[in-house]
């Protein structure tokens, strides 16, 4: 059926442009560019024959147009559209391929981290003591106090924080495809001034110091590869433990148990001051892919991320306050803070509600040009560089006074097309830059041999050759760039149409100036002799004059 269907529009595309064709005639014919040669009373050949045979020299002299190749080079850039959509089709189905192996080699390596964190978690109990009045079965009345007590959670943010990051960059490689990774390594430090516990409620009845924790959250914990000990208040180490406690507010991540029963001492004991600060460090070393970012939990957050990939991205809620780049790599410094988000320093996870998520800053690993979106520029290009080319060899035609069959247009066409094709399928295996070579010498060869063998002549197929090299190399200047991309297409399009301009500013110069340009032939059409007007010699009655001055007599 496909087949069946496939010949059913060939059919209905020939019957489509015969029908143009004659249109184009009778329009020629109405508007004087073409003339209607009279039929010859007594002429033996048939009326049908003679209409066909009008209508055959008509299509050459129309063919042979500069207004037709025009035409004919704008219908074959239309249908080139057809192989270019089906390329990108191709070139899309891979790109889709090649993201879910990248989402693959992500989920067993590492996805995208966020630093969360650290947060102290300090628990306490509220009493709340109400009075009742109740009625026994005697009558009497009598209150009686009713006691409740609800468990509540403080969170306590760090005065300052730190954090330092070393971003890794490696390559994972799977089939076909690279995909781009890193390994992490983070030195996490600061300090915890005492809280304030009670300011967060005029009914607290007991701070349990002893059941405190501190947690720290990482988006990705399977991604872990190593965790030190929190270094708490400069004392002994403590080890981790997994989940945060508190998966409302940190998702995931560690915790370490800590037990602040100094810090109640301390509240009691009038000698020490309430500005006291309790330092913390931690190292860890994760994995992860695509980017980084943290969470400023800091009442100042200092972060500082180094990395030898030299394309960062900086996303998130606030860029970095310095930045420095080059092909070795990056390094990038943030100061946030704690003004600069939403939420307090501290609060009753129970009572108040925050989206400590909202505010994050980091960087991505960006790859400037993939292969893959290279090759879709490329074919968005398609069109100019069919056009290019097709209007080069019109240049030639002019020059040599020889025309090209529209099947050799079409043909050459298709070759233009084969080569995105030939670059996708050769750039998986080689590398962009070698398919590029590669792809285009092959084309830039099959063309030049074609352009050989229908104008022979070697010279100006050398010209051709250099002239597609030219073409190629400038295609790909258009990909590397990617600040003046669209700056350098824009006066590239300038340029052909200033080219269109030049070829076409003498079309409709003869048809207004007459029979002027051919001193020779009067306006009928008929040769002049060079004698005085009474010697003119009028053109018998019996004369067919086609449209190509060809003379028959009867």
């Amino acid at each position: 059926m496909g087949i069946i269907a496939g010949l059913m529009g060939l059919i209905f595309l020939v019957i489509i442009i015969a029908l143009f064709l004659f249109a184009a005639i009778f329009m020629a014919r109405k508007v004087g560019l073409l003339k209607t040669p009279e039929i010859v009373e007594g002429a033996t050949t048939p009326h049908g024959q003679h209409m066909v045979k009008r209508y055959v020299a008509d299509l050459k002299n129309i063919s042979d147009s500069l207004v037709f190749r025009f035409i004919l080079i704008a219908v074959l850039i239309g249908l080139m559209t057809i192989p270019l959509s089906l390329v990108s089709d191709v070139v899309r189905e891979r790109s889709n391929l090649y993201r879910g192996v990248l989402n693959d080699i992500a989920s067993t390596w590492g996805q995208q981290q966020n630093l969360q964190g650290p947060a102290l978690f300090i628990p306490y109990t509220e009493k709340f003591i109400t009075e009742e009045v109740k009625t026994d079965k005697d009558g009497y009345e009598r209150k009686v106090n009713k006691t409740i007590y609800k468990q509540r959670t403080a969170i306590v943010l760090p005065d300052d924080l730190n954090i330092s990051v070393r971003l890794n960059g490696e390559t994972r490689k799977r089939s076909l495809y690279e995909s781009l990774v890193y390994t992490a390594d983070l030195n996490v430090t600061g300090d915890f001034l005492r809280p304030d516990i009670s300011s967060l409620s005029n009914n607290i009845d007991e701070i349990h110091w002893n059941r405190s924790w501190l947690a720290l959250g990482i988006s990705d914990t399977q991604a872990i590869n190593k965790v030190s000990g929190l270094n708490w208040n400069n004392q002994k180490t403590i080890d981790f433990e997994p989940g945060t406690k508190v998966v409302n507010t940190i998702a995931s991540g560690f915790h370490a148990p800590i037990d602040l029963s100094l810090l109640s001492a301390s509240a009691s004991d009038s000698t020490v001051d309430p500005e006291s600060k309790y330092p913390f460090q931690l190292n860890l070393n994760i994995n992860g892919s695509q980017g980084f970012y943290f969470t400023p939990f800091g009442k100042t957050t200092d972060v500082e991320i180094v990395s030898d990939w030299p394309h960062p991205s900086f996303q998130g809620s606030v860029l970095p306050n310095k930045h420095e780049v080059s092909d070795d790599g990056f390094e990038a410094t943030w100061s946030v803070p704690n003004l600069a988000r939403n939420y307090p320093q501290l609060w009753t996870l129970e009572k108040q509600q925050f989206n400590v998520n909202e505010f994050k800053a980091g960087v991505n690993l960006f790859e400037s040009v993939s292969l893959y979106s290279q090759i879709t520029r490329a074919i968005k290009y398609g069109m100019l560089f069919f056009t290019l080319t097709y209007i080069t060899f019109l240049i030639f035609e002019m020059g040599i006074g020889r025309r090209l069959h529209i099947v050799q247009y079409g043909v050459i066409g298709l070759a233009l097309s084969i080569f995105y094709l030939t670059l996708l399928s050769m750039a998986e295996h080689a590398g962009f830059f070698n398919a590029y070579i590669s792809a285009a010498g092959i084309i830039i060869i099959m063309i030049s041999l074609y352009a050989y063998a229908a104008i022979r002549n070697i010279k100006r197929t050398i010209i051709i050759t250099v002239l597609l090299a030219g073409l190629y190399t400038l295609l790909y200047s258009l990909l590397k760039l990617e600040d003046y991309a669209l700056l350098a297409g824009t006066v590239l399009l300038l340029v052909i149409l200033a080219v269109l301009m030049v070829l076409t500013r003498n079309i409709g110069r003869d048809v207004d100036t007459g029979s002027d340009n051919n001193p020779d032939v009067n306006d009928k059409g008929y040769p002049i002799d060079n004698v005085d007007n009474d010697s003119k010699r009028e053109a018998p009655d019996n004369i067919v004059l086609p449209t190509n001055t060809n003379i028959a007599t009867t």
